[in-house]
């Protein structure tokens, strides 16, 4: 964003049309939020400013706010401001609004609009600025609205950058959304984000390079979903012509993985599913899943995992797509070695399967536990020698184990590097879910449910992604459109886990009810985009 407005500022725009721009849509978002008008009309409004633009902003809104008739005060603790907030704020003197002479009381009942420090901010809060916004927060909670950026906050890696930071009811974004406010450390202090539309022309958007995060969902759900590129079947092709995927997937242990994941699978459409799964699941596998056809009947690790050697050659023939992983059970580490010398032909068929491989849960740590010379990541090497596109989708622990090497950074860094480094693209599993590509292009989801995250449900989104890539290599899909379908499918199952808990209650998110919804949430969410494209 930062990058944008100096653009804007070298075509002619003043800065000062631009703060007015953005401070006046903040101020109407504020008059009209319900949540809190109520009370500020009653207890008035303290507006906290800081001495660059992000003050002026503060303080065009005070303004309104004033004008509007509102009880407004200010408090801006530096003596010293930018020439366009200093000219703000001497206007606000001359339109008698009052200012603190002091530091504030934390227990104050006026709703407090932080305006301190916007974006860029790359040093800690002064430690008595930071004991002030604590106390605010535990005395008078959810009463505070940051503009832009949570004062304290890097904007773009979303942590804190001292001891603490201002905690918002509502941040209000302005133009782009910046990355650090839905990375998953930030949440905490970003309360609702509610990004302050500027209008930015076409060219200038058009001018982000293409490795520019894009956000997916939240709002946006309907029009995004609408728009991705979902497989387009021929009318004519019968089942095998959309999408034949193999679920590999379930242990003596971990039998129900194995069902969740061909859940979600089936919920994709596939057109023709087989499964490889443990003898105790495979016995019955016609009572839950009649239509799935049972490839190979498996026997059990010493450890009570899944055994692939018993998946012989020929294994991966005629298939548009393969899933790996949930629920295999993991091997003790004094018998990883051997078992990865008895799974050695499996793993040789999938490194050169054509098709599209998805390696999910103990998929990733068997291949992270696999063997190599001394100083080498022989897992991601093995990513790297693949024959076909292949998606990963670990959750943190997962992706530790298999990229040890970035275990420290960021998941928003962390996965853009690992697809990089593996050549392949990664869902890293979260609060915000991070989906890079390995050209570079990466995507985040905006909205999560938390009373849809339990466990079986991370089987549900590797079936369902595997199913819709499945059926995308079926349909003659270009391979530059996989990642965006594996950021769609992320998008359609935390979509769908919203969807339950709107209707039912967080009880009811279950994984089957989840996998249920899959279907509904795609054919609503299309619906919405074409009605909205009509419209316009």
């Amino acid at each position: 964003m930062a990058a944008l407005e100096q653009q804007l500022f070298a075509s002619g725009l003043p800065v000062e049309a631009l703060m007015e721009k953005a401070a006046l849509a903040v101020a109407e978002r504020v008059r009209t939020g319900s949540a809190w008008r109520g009370r500020a009309r009653r207890a008035g409004v303290l507006v906290l400013v800081g001495p660059g633009h992000n003050g002026g902003d503060g303080l065009v809104v005070a303004r309104e706010l004033h004008l509007a008739g509102w009880p407004v005060r200010i408090w801006c603790p530096w003596p010293r401001l930018k020439p366009l907030t200093e000219a703000h704020r001497r206007h606000a003197a001359w339109l008698g609004i009052a200012a603190l002479e002091g530091e504030p009381d934390p227990a104050d009942g006026a709703l407090w609009i932080d305006a301190l420090f916007g974006v860029g901010q790359t040093r800690r809060l002064d430690p008595a600025l930071e004991q002030l916004l604590a106390h605010r927060q535990q005395q008078q909670p959810a009463q505070l609205l940051a503009i832009d950026v949570p004062s304290g906050l890097c904007s773009d890696s979303g942590r804190c950058l001292g001891d603490g930071a201002a905690v918002a009811h509502t941040t209000f974004c302005i133009g782009l959304r910046k990355q650090g406010l839905v990375q998953d450390a930030a949440l905490p202090y970003v309360g609702r984000l509610r990004r302050i539309d500027l209008g930015l022309a076409a060219t200038l958007l058009g001018s982000l390079p293409p490795s520019q995060l894009l956000g997916i969902g939240g709002a946006m759900a309907a029009s995004d979903l609408g728009a991705l590129p979902w497989p387009q079947i021929d009318p004519t092709a019968a089942k095998y012509g959309r999408g034949r995927l193999l679920v590999v997937a379930g242990s003596q242990t971990f039998r129900g993985a194995a069902i969740l994941a061909l859940s979600g699978a089936s919920a994709s459409g596939v057109g023709s599913l087989r499964a490889a799964l443990p003898e105790a699941v495979a016995e019955r596998l016609w009572l839950v899943q009649p239509h799935t056809v049972l490839q190979a009947s498996l026997g059990s690790t010493a450890q009570g995992g899944l055994a692939l050697g018993g998946l012989g050659a020929g294994a991966l023939d005629r298939l548009d797509a393969v899933l790996l992983g949930p629920g295999l059970g993991a091997a003790a580490a004094t018998a990883e070695a051997r078992l990865w010398q008895a799974e050695q032909s499996f793993w040789d068929q999938l490194q050169a399967f054509p098709g599209l491989l998805v390696l999910d849960a103990d998929g990733l740590n068997r291949l992270a536990a696999s063997s190599g010379e001394p100083g080498e990541a022989p897992g991601i090497l093995w990513l790297r020698g693949r024959g076909g596109p292949t998606w990963i989708t670990p959750h943190r622990g997962e992706f530790n184990r298999l990229f040890p090497d970035l275990g420290d950074l960021q998941p928003l860094e962390a996965a853009r590097q690992a697809a990089a480094l593996a050549c392949c693209s990664v869902l890293l599993k979260g609060a915000r879910s991070v989906v890079a590509a390995a050209d570079g292009r990466c995507w985040q989801l905006l909205k999560a449910w938390p009373g849809a995250a339990r466990a079986g449900l991370g089987d549900v989104l590797a079936g369902f992604a595997a199913g819709v890539g499945g059926r995308a290599l079926a349909a003659g899909a270009d391979l530059e459109a996989l990642p965006v379908l594996l950021a769609g499918a992320a998008l359609a199952h935390a979509e769908a886990g919203g969807l339950v808990v709107r209707q039912q209650g967080e009880g009811a998110a279950t994984p089957e009810a989840v996998a249920a919804a899959l279907p509904t949430v795609r054919k609503v969410k299309k619906s919405a985009h074409l009605r909205a494209a009509q419209q316009h």
